[in-house]
């Protein structure tokens, strides 16, 4: 063989290894820096396997508003656009009125007594805020339904959340999405940005303690409340040691509001005269303040690891249980070891719903005794120590009772606030019958 052949002949061979390390890299692949090698049985995929892309050109918004929605990042992020259009199979919804009927009674003169149902998946916000019966007045309850809202407050300011609810609906394009966590920078180092004004103003800086991953789904799984000014979406604390339910509780009670009293309330009900609060759903509270916050954040129990066929490595959008998805469930064994998780947490979700029954059949009870109490002697002096310890206990109750998680992300919060919910209920109906 000829000098020149040999000489040829390795220098394509050279060429081909080459182009194998590059592609491998992702530098053929446009760029997409995030891809690895498939690993084969190299054992659980981790985040140190994520290779996120450093510098990506942000495509042109298709949206009204310069938000830059899903379908615009389809091309640089498939396996990620595709996974977040699998929340659509989270589409079955609970009536918990239907449920658990005590509801409907302590809930009285509220919203939440005409329509209260399970949460779905991300891909029916829009939908499930539109339908719901629940009185909107306001274009306020959109805040954590779509980020067309976060991007109209953050461009208008607070006097968004004052504009009438169909005015602003008309304007929304989009469920939760991208911007959501990410902003319009989705393709940088896998970034995330807290797109919610609020979050930041009552956090400041105490928000670099919460893990991103944490805080962005914090954005919105949160105990929250509207100032009564601004009608503004607040978090009622400024750091995770001011997020506890007896923390809350006493920010709201000091609270001054505009006509000159003390103590926020969200609506006064018409049969007991007790000043109400309603918990939305502290699910961020409750897990900072459990024993995973210590070593997990929310995607890596929500957001599978996953890796497509081409090696890329990714976390799945498509949010869902750790009991429903093998891939997380196998993350569990590190610290349980061969406990069957699934048969562990649905026993503990057992035991909380039962104690959640028997605490808010007896909180409905109180409810009736008051509201007899109050029609009978409207004036008696003693209805005001009631209607507090009322209004302490249904607080403590609705805090467990309204966290998604039934007791899984901290069990043992949730057995303290049924216990200090029951307390308050015995020590109110003994004040009652004296």
């Amino acid at each position: 063989m000829g000098k020149h052949n040999v000489v040829w002949k390795l220098l394509v061979s050279l060429a081909v290894i080459a182009a194998a390390v590059l592609l491998l890299s992702g530098v053929l692949n446009g760029g997409q820096m995030y891809h690895l090698q498939n690993r084969g049985k190299l054992g659980p995929l981790t985040r140190e396997d994520i290779k996120y892309l450093d510098i990506v050109e942000t495509p042109m918004p298709t949206s009204k508003d310069g938000t830059v929605n899903a379908s615009d990042w389809k091309t640089v992020y498939p396996e990620i656009v595709a996974t977040m259009g699998d929340n659509d199979k989270n589409s079955y919804v609970v009536s918990y009125l239907e449920q658990d009927p005590y509801l409907v009674n302590i809930y009285e003169g509220y919203g939440f007594a005409k329509d209260y149902g399970s949460a779905r998946g991300h891909n029916y916000t829009l939908e499930d805020v539109a339908k719901t019966e629940r009185p909107h007045p306001m274009a306020n309850c959109l805040t954590c339904k779509t980020p067309n809202f976060a991007k109209l407050v953050n461009d208008m300011g607070v006097g968004a959340y004052k504009l009438p609810f169909d005015e602003a609906m008309a304007k929304m394009e989009e469920n939760i999405s991208c911007y959501t966590c990410h902003g319009n920078d989705a393709g940088n180092g896998g970034k995330i940005t807290i797109t919610h004004s609020y979050v930041t103003k009552a956090l400041g800086k105490n928000a670099d303690a919460i893990a991103p991953a944490t805080l962005s789904c914090g954005q919105c799984h949160i105990e929250y409340y509207f100032t009564p000014a601004d009608k503004e979406t607040m978090m009622p604390y400024s750091g995770k040691e001011t997020m506890t339910p007896e923390a809350i509780l006493a920010y709201y009670d000091a609270m001054e509001m505009p006509d000159g009293t003390v103590g926020f309330y969200d609506w006064v009900q018409p049969g007991t005269g007790t000043k109400m609060l309603k918990a939305q759903h502290p699910e961020m509270e409750t897990f900072l303040h459990g024993k995973h916050a210590g070593v997990l954040n929310c995607a890596d129990c929500h957001m599978a690891m996953e890796m497509s066929e081409k090696g890329t490595v990714y976390h799945s959008h498509e949010l869902v249980s750790p009991l429903g998805n093998e891939t997380l469930l196998e993350s569990c064994a590190a610290c349980h070891g061969d406990t069957d998780m699934v048969d562990f947490v649905h026993k503990l979700q057992e035991r909380v719903t039962a104690r959640e029954t028997e605490v808010g059949n007896k909180l409905s009870a109180l409810k009736d005794a008051l509201t007899a109490a109050a029609a009978a002697d409207p004036g008696a002096e003693k209805l005001d120590g009631v209607r507090k310890l009322h209004r302490e206990a249904q607080w403590f109750f609705d805090f467990c009772y309204v966290e998604n998680a039934e007791g899984a992300h901290n069990s043992e919060l949730a057995f303290r606030c049924l216990d200090t919910a029951e307390a308050k209920i015995d020590e109110a109906m003994q004040l009652l019958n004296a």
